[in-house]
């Protein structure tokens, strides 16, 4: 038996299953497919260059060893839609932070829209963590569990910090469902 990165027991078989609970409590979508569809050696961390920021949660990454950028969706976070209020300002904030720049990718999944599912650390810091601070992020949220950075959230909260300085501000999931997704070039 062997843990995995939240100290869950995991085991031959086993660990796919609870890899798809912990998926299921976080909202996620997932599948056997899914998770094969991902190379086993995607899942290793691996280094490379931002070379595009779609929005505040989804960024384009040139592996170092030179194939082609890889769409990832940063994991554990959920940014404005960019068409909605703070989105514009959540992708110039990721944007200014990392386009260009080397980072460290963690991938977890592929997500429903062939995203990989990323922690990125830029210099040692937690990018997600970074953008949910600074107010630009919510931590992803599903039922009760508030997130992996509920903490971090928190703090931007009582700070007044970026979209946490707005009262109105509305959860992209509750965007969606009122209008749909924004329609966002690709790259």
């Amino acid at each position: 038996m062997n843990a995995n990165r939240d100290g869950m027991k995991t085991g031959k078989g086993l660990g796919v299953c609870v890899t798809a609970v912990w998926f299921a409590s976080m909202g996620l979508v997932f599948s056997a497919a899914t998770w094969a569809a991902t190379p086993s050696d995607a899942r290793r961390p691996w280094t490379g260059e931002v070379t595009y920021v779609t929005d505040g949660d989804t960024l384009w990454v040139r592996p170092e060893a030179g194939s082609p950028p890889r769409k990832l969706r940063l994991d554990g976070i959920d940014a404005p839609e960019i068409c909605q209020a703070y989105g514009v300002a959540a992708r110039e904030a990721l944007m200014q932070r990392v386009l260009h720049r080397q980072v460290s990718i963690s991938t977890r999944a592929t997500d429903d829209y062939q995203r990989l599912l990323v922690t990125v650390w830029l210099d040692g810091e937690d990018l997600g963590g970074w953008m949910v601070a600074q107010g630009h992020a919510w931590s992803y949220r599903y039922r009760r569990n508030a997130g992996p950075y509920a903490t971090e959230e928190k703090t931007a909260r009582r700070a007044s910090r970026g979209l946490f300085a707005d009262s109105e501000a509305e959860r992209p999931r509750d965007f969606r469902q009122r209008h749909g997704s924004c329609h966002t070039p690709q790259h």
